[in-house]
């Protein structure tokens, strides 16, 4: 059987249920023979299959003889069982909240409980994604290659947190703009609710969820993958990364927009300075923008000429002072 064949398997239906309720709905009130005579089973197994899926409300028993079972509406049932497992889900949190608080609290600030230390790929990405999770008030993310996952797929635990109402804030280092596509990503991210904005120095990853727990990785060399992490609890460090992160965003630019209606009206090739401000090349500006390294050149100079600015990194402070954009948006 194919995995597909048991898309219900994450709300509790196991693979041959799930084929008897498939059955079901494309021959609504068969009888249990009828159904024995077309699934191969026998009228007993049906018997007890479909006792279990009444109990998960996916079908329910007609009146009367002979015994005839009526598939509920796929979208109603399985809703109602997703909404189950949440509840499920919920109460677990709160059994943890209840267990954790029955823990002596000397245990709670033991110094060997304040930091872990994680080793290998998966691992690392695995605490990392439920580090994301597991925020249900804020997120605070310094982004630069290089990535252990796909940097041309979206973060679906992010986008998810966005959809709750988690705030998300995010800064870019230069460099991760520079890689086909990434731009794009983090301005979809924008667009669903996270406050971006990009820097030429952000000095590594980390990601702090609701100032209680960050992740980042164990190596200094920030040019290589690491296959080790360190967790760090409510502490002093982690005040000090919480304080890290917000001098780099005071310093950070916004992240270019991409949406040209809701620009101001004089603002002048907004994705340009602010690409420019960020630190990337004049080449990976060209990239970004689909123009030629000629046309960067010139359009680089109109925008100096007319701020005054004698750097990149001063015409996009020069920007925000005119009202061009607004660092703290």
């Amino acid at each position: 059987m194919k995995p597909e064949d048991n898309a219900l398997a994450a709300v509790g239906v196991d693979a041959e249920d799930e084929q008897i309720y498939r059955d079901l709905l494309r021959r609504p009130r068969a009888t249990l023979p009828e159904l024995a005579a077309h699934t191969g089973r026998t009228a007993v197994a049906l018997r007890r299959a479909c006792t279990r899926l009444e109990s998960l409300g996916l079908v329910s028993r007609m009146a009367g003889r002979p015994i005839r079972y009526v598939p509920t509406r796929p979208d109603v049932a399985v809703a109602a069982l997703i909404s189950r497992r949440e509840e499920g889900l919920a109460q677990a949190r709160l059994a943890a909240l209840a267990l954790l608080a029955e823990t002596p609290r000397t245990e709670h600030l033991a110094p060997e409980e304040l930091v872990e230390v994680v080793q290998g790929q998966a691992a690392v990405v695995q605490r990392f994604t439920q580090l994301q999770q597991t925020a249900t008030e804020e997120l605070l993310v310094l982004d630069r290659p290089p990535y252990a996952q796909d940097p041309s797929q979206q973060n679906a635990p992010e986008m998810e947190r966005l959809a709750h109402g988690i705030l998300v804030r995010g800064i870019y280092d230069a460099s991760a703009l520079e890689i086909p596509g990434k731009l794009r990503l983090a301005q979809e991210s924008a667009a669903a609710g996270e406050q971006a904005r990009v820097s030429p120095e952000v000095p590594m990853k980390l990601a702090i969820a609701d100032r209680r727990t960050a992740i980042l990785p164990l190596s200094a060399d920030a040019s290589a993958h690491s296959d080790s992490a360190v967790i760090v609890h409510s502490s002093s460090l982690l005040d000090a990364l919480v304080t890290l992160f917000e001098v780099l965003w005071r310093s950070a630019l916004p992240l270019p927009i991409s949406d040209a209606d809701s620009r101001p009206a004089d603002m002048p090739d907004p994705e340009l300075f602010a690409l420019l401000a960020a630190g990337l090349k004049d080449e990976s500006v060209a990239r970004q923008l689909g123009v030629s390294l000629r046309t960067v050149h010139r359009r680089v100079s109109e925008l100096m000429d007319r701020l005054g600015a004698r750097t990149r990194f001063q015409a996009g402070l020069l920007a925000a002072r005119r009202g061009w954009w607004d660092p703290d948006s």
